[in-house]
C-alpha cells in the first residue's frame, strides 16, 4: 500500500519572528525553518504504517521554492523512499494551494494521502480536506492513529473527554494530529541514505491566489506587572484591581 505525505517548509516554531519593512511578510534573515510539526506526525503516522505491513512506498510531497529540498531530504532521512517538489509561489489562499497539490495527486497510485491537521506558519487548516473535495476523496481531519483493515482505515480522534473511532473507505484523505510517538530524529544512516533517494522537482500547475496579505503586525509588548502590597492589607486592593481594571470578578 502506497502513501503520500503532503509537507510544509515553514519557520521554526521557536524562532523570534519579526515583521519587515514592508509590513507584509516576516524578516527572512536568520530564521532558522523546518518541517511542520504536524506533518512530521504525518510522516511518522506513514512510517509506522510501512513498518506494519511489511511494504509499500511513502512519497514526500511539498509546494514551494528550491529550499523546500532541505525539508524534504529530512522527511526521506526519516525514512520515506522519494519525494516531490512543486515549484512556485506559494499564497495565502488556501484553495490557490489546494488546486495545486490536487493537480499532482490526481491519478496518483496511493491508498492514503496524509496531511498534517494544520501548517503551523498560517494555522488554517484548509489545504487537506480542499483537496479531499477536489478530488471526491473522503477526508478525515484531526486523527492521531489509524490502521487499515482491509479497504478501510480506523481512525482514532482524541476529543474532549475521550476517543472518537471513524472507518473511513479507502482511498481517503487523513489530517494527522499529535499522535502518541514523537516523530523519529534521523539517524546518521538516515541522513547519507537521503541523499541518493530520488527527489524530483518542477514547476507547478498555475493557480493564481484570490487572497491578498495586506499586513502583518506584532502584539503589543506587554505592560510591566504591578505590586500592589503585601499580605492580608493588599487584598482589597486586589480585588478592587481584578473586577474594575481586568474585569475578572
Amino acid at each position: 500500500m502506497n502513501v503520500i505525505v503532503c509537507v510544509k517548509r515553514v519557520p521554526d516554531t521557536e524562532a523570534r519572528i519579526r515583521v519587515d519593512e514592508s509590513g507584509r511578510a516576516i524578516e527572512k534573515a536568520g530564521i532558522k525553518y523546518d518541517m511542520s510539526p504536524y506533518d512530521a506526525f504525518a510522516v511518522e503516522a506513514a512510517l509506522r504504517h510501512k513498518e506494519t505491513l511489511g511494504a509499500g512506498e511513502i512519497t514526500l510531497l511539498t509546494f514551494g521554492d528550491s529550499s523546500a529540498q532541505e525539508t524534504l531530504r529530512k522527511g526521506l532521512a526519516m525514512g520515506a523512499d522519494k519525494a516531490v517538489l512543486l515549484t512556485g509561489e506559494v499564497s495565502l489562499d488556501g484553495l490557490a494551494t489546494a488546486k495545486v497539490i490536487a493537480e499532482e495527486l490526481r491519478g496518483a497510485d496511493a491508498s492514503l494521502m496524509l496531511f498534517g491537521v494544520k501548517a503551523a506558519d498560517d494555522d488554517q487548516s484548509q489545504v487537506g480536506p480542499m483537496v479531499a473535495v477536489l478530488l471526491d476523496r473522503p477526508c478525515v481531519a484531526g486523527v492521531s492513529t489509524f490502521e487499515v483493515q482491509g479497504e478501510t482505515a480506523v481512525c482514532h480522534r482524541e476529543v474532549e473527554g475521550g476517543t472518537e473511532v471513524v472507518e473511513v473507505d479507502l482511498p481517503a484523505i487523513l489530517c494527522m494530529t499529535k499522535g502518541p510517538t514523537e516523530p523519529r530524529l534521523a539517524a546518521l544512516k538516515g541522513i547519507m541514505a537521503a541523499k541518493r533517494k530520488p527527489l524530483e522537482e518542477r514547476a507547478a500547475t498555475d493557480s493564481p491566489s484570490r487572497v491578498r496579505l495586506t499586513a502583518l503586525e506584532e502584539p503589543p509588548a506587554r505592560s510591566a506587572g504591578r505590586i500592589v502590597g503585601e499580605g492580608a492589607d493588599a487584598v482589597p486592593e486586589l480585588v478592587r484591581l481584578l473586577r474594575e481594571e481586568a474585569n475578572a470578578l
